[in-house]
């Protein structure tokens, strides 16, 4: 294996079992097997048994940060607590050089009666070093969580933020070649989010980085290599981060609901980007692109007429566009009951890389109520080379620049 490559797998596969005593039983089977010198082939799924990762194979190279992605399920886990040495594959190999630091699971390898400080040198014993070795380190570890007298409390209570903060720290701080997370960054304050990814950034010169987040952001941000796993398998290997995770904004769905009093109901949804291209559901599409949308509306049950509004929803279904329905005095329109088409200009949608919908609220103009909110209506991408923090992105150039010497 060549020197700069730290991480090496190949055709790795783990199955598990559906059912605790099968799970049981089949152990039992395997290690009297073991033990008696012979073997089965592992290739075989037995009654109940899956594959959570199925033939699995990469390099990573020394100042590469790998981007795992995939939905809840599709492996990455798994895969990543055979790289740490938690669970052994049934089949292919790992091959690691160097000390890994992991953060895998919050809170894991911490014991909970034990103080923060006290679990810095468990932790640094474990990866070998001594405990002179761990207390040239324990300074920065303490500064670099911010825990400040917190670390002598035990950890049983601490927050999640707290044992974000002090996992992080210790995996980052012991100079590890290999890198681990899961998630890590899911949890806490922004301000600390933002010392990980340039702690990150500073390991990635010189160790390998594997990162697992369902941020896209975050991976964006340093990563420069994207592993997409689907169903225990990759179904995507680039060095294209923008292709990686357009990839997988693609790839989500986005379920629909209704409520309201029942006296609407939107009876179709169409829309059109750039020049009149026709946005077809789960259409990606670039950004900054003018947008139309027409709508059909049945509200036979209102006589005193409604109110319109519409929305783009994010993936997570949080509102980042509002589009009431106003005229030029900037008073709500009152549309008259019955079936009704309007067709809107929503302008330009300068929104960052990621999974959109749209959100229908009809609101009876007599009684305030609503008579419907329809959300996740017409998903669509937005696609980028590149996944900004925020939501809305305007791309700007300087009117001035103006430069002092000191």
């Amino acid at each position: 294996m060549p020197d700069d490559v730290l991480i090496r797998v190949e055709n790795v596969s783990k199955k598990f079992c559906r059912r605790l005593r099968k799970s049981l039983w089949y152990g039992v089977q395997d290690m009297a097997a073991e033990a008696m010198g012979g073997s089965r082939s592992h290739d075989e799924l037995r009654p109940d048994e899956f594959w959570a990762v199925k033939d699995v194979s990469f390099e990573l190279r020394r100042g590469e940060c790998l981007g795992l992605l995939g939905h809840n399920g599709a492996g990455k886990t798994t895969l990543l607590k055979m790289l740490n040495g938690l669970i052994k594959p049934d089949h292919g190999s790992i091959t690691l050089r160097g000390r890994v630091g992991a953060l895998i699971a919050l809170g894991a390898g911490f014991n909970p009666i034990l103080t923060g400080r006290e679990n810095i040198y468990v932790n640094g014993q474990t990866l070998g070093l001594s405990r002179r070795e761990v207390e040239g380190y324990l300074d920065e570890i303490i500064e670099f969580s911010e825990l400040g007298d917190f670390v002598d409390m035990p950890v049983q209570n601490y927050s999640s933020g707290m044992h974000v903060r002090l996992g992080f720290s210790i995996a980052s701080t012991l100079r590890p070649e290999i890198l681990l997370l899961d998630e890590v960054l899911a949890v806490g304050d922004v301000g600390f989010a933002i010392k990980c990814i340039n702690r990150i950034r500073e390991l990635s010169r010189r160790a390998a980085v594997i990162f697992v987040s369902h941020n896209t952001q975050m991976v964006s941000l340093f990563c420069n290599r994207i592993l997409l796993m689907e169903q225990g398998g990759v179904s995507l290997a680039t060095n294209d981060v923008g292709e990686g995770t357009s990839r997988y904004i693609s790839s989500n769905t986005t379920a629909e609901s209704s409520s309201g009093n029942g006296n609407a109901r939107v009876r179709s949804i169409r829309a059109w980007v750039g020049a009149g291209h026709p946005l077809l559901e789960g259409d990606p599409i670039d950004p900054g692109l003018p947008m139309e949308l027409e709508l059909e509306l049945e509200a036979g049950g209102i006589a005193g007429g409604f109110e319109l509004m519409v929305s783009i929803d994010d993936e997570a279904l949080t509102q980042v566009y509002c589009f009431p329905v106003e005229d030029p005095g900037g008073q709500p329109v009152r549309f008259r009951g019955g079936k009704v088409s309007v067709r809107l200009d929503l302008g330009m949608i300068e929104l960052n890389a990621g999974r959109y919908s749209f959100l229908i609220h009809v609101r009876e103009t007599g009684t305030e109520e609503f008579a419907l909110r329809h959300q996740g209506l017409l998903p669509f991408a937005v696609r980028a080379d590149r996944v900004h923090w925020g939501k809305v992105v305007r791309r700007v150039q300087p009117t001035t620049v103006s430069v002092r010497s000191s």
